[in-house]
């Protein structure tokens, strides 16, 4: 007899697209409207001190190093070994930004992983 593969309930699958949808809209906004508007560039980078620019200084300062798609990538791995919601959340969240905010690579391989993940049998009870 075979074990029940672990799959989020409807609720939970529900909060999860809801998750994901954030943060792909974030990264867009983000992204579009942000980073690569050329009048946002030049008045940030001219000093000015808005939350735009807060914001826009902190995107580009998460993005270089690649912290989107390596959060993703920690947390889709630690949801593969170990299935949680929250794993899956925090992989979505920062997978659904990163692809879209430069981070492609380590992004999809997360989201991938998050796709094998529900291959995974529901874990024995000890």
């Amino acid at each position: 007899m075979s074990r029940a593969l672990h799959r989020p309930s409807f609720r939970q699958a529900l909060c999860l697209v809801i998750i994901a949808a954030a943060a792909l809209g974030y990264g867009f906004i983000m992204r579009y409207w942000v980073i690569e508007d050329s009048s946002i560039g030049v008045a940030c980078g001219s000093g000015l001190a808005t939350w735009l620019c807060a914001s826009r200084h902190t995107a580009i300062a998460l993005f270089t190093p690649e912290v989107f798609g390596s959060v993703a990538l920690a947390a889709a791995l630690l949801n593969l070994l170990r299935p949680s919601i929250a794993f899956w959340a925090i992989a979505l969240a920062a997978g659904g930004a990163g692809i879209v905010l430069y981070n492609a690579a380590l992004s999809s391989l997360a989201v991938a992983l998050l796709i094998l993940s529900l291959a995974r049998p529901v874990p024995e009870a000890s």
